[in-house]
């Protein structure tokens, strides 16, 4: 019998393949200011920092919320057409609510817009709690985001496990006392971590994980 009762999942880049739509975002938002495109690994470092910190240090001569304004508008009109499942993730989520665990989404993101990314995949259901940035929690690797989440599920830090694909994730996760797990269709997935963030376990396929927590 596993120990855990709920599992925690990142949205971006672990559950949600949105890897193409954040580049695209950040592109066009570095030719609307420069006139040119931004160096490609410079914005991947900066996949799973919130957004105003990724842009106030991309853009420190321009005001955060007017570069905000135009990267979310430009990725709010390609949304709901561009994100997609990771493989085999629609089916973990219905095995896990199957197998009685509680879920939860945690993420940098605006809770809204993870609320409409997984209903479009009809999986906004099972989940139990919905944390963005928007619920006035410090930012991962904080343990803020999954201490807010567990505080809404009624289940200690223990009893929980986080899916995560950045050291963002998995900070957050051991800063909270909850089981770290990093995936491995992650972009991050070879880098080396901060020895404290050193993820407890390594997945390299969704069905992984239910191997993991033991189930049949």
């Amino acid at each position: 019998m596993s120990k855990y009762k709920a599992v925690l999942f990142d949205f971006d880049g672990t559950l949600m393949n949105t890897n193409n739509l954040i580049m695209g975002s950040w592109q066009h938002l570095f030719r609307t200011l420069t006139g040119h495109e931004g160096d490609e690994q410079k914005i991947l470092k900066s996949f799973g920092e919130t957004l105003e910190y990724s842009m106030t240090h991309m853009f420190p001569d321009e005001d955060p919320e007017k570069c905000m304004d135009i990267y979310r508008q430009w990725q709010k009109s390609r949304y709901a057409e561009e994100i997609e499942l990771f493989p085999g993730m629609a089916e973990l989520i219905h095995r896990l609510h199957e197998m009685g665990y509680k879920l939860a989404m945690v993420s940098a993101r605006v809770r809204s817009s993870m609320e409409e990314g997984l209903a479009k995949f009809g999986l906004l259901d099972y989940f139990d709690a919905v944390v963005g940035c928007d619920d006035n929690v410090a930012a991962k690797p904080s343990p803020e985001p999954a201490l807010c989440a567990l505080g809404k599920l009624g289940v200690e830090p223990s009893e929980a496990l986080m899916l995560g694909d950045t050291k963002f994730d998995m900070g957050c996760a051991k800063n909270a006392g909850v089981t770290a797990v990093l995936v491995g269709w992650s972009q991050f997935a070879g880098s080396a971590f901060p020895k404290e963030f050193e993820p407890d376990y390594r997945v390299a396929a969704a069905s992984d994980l239910l191997r993991l927590l033991g189930a049949k």
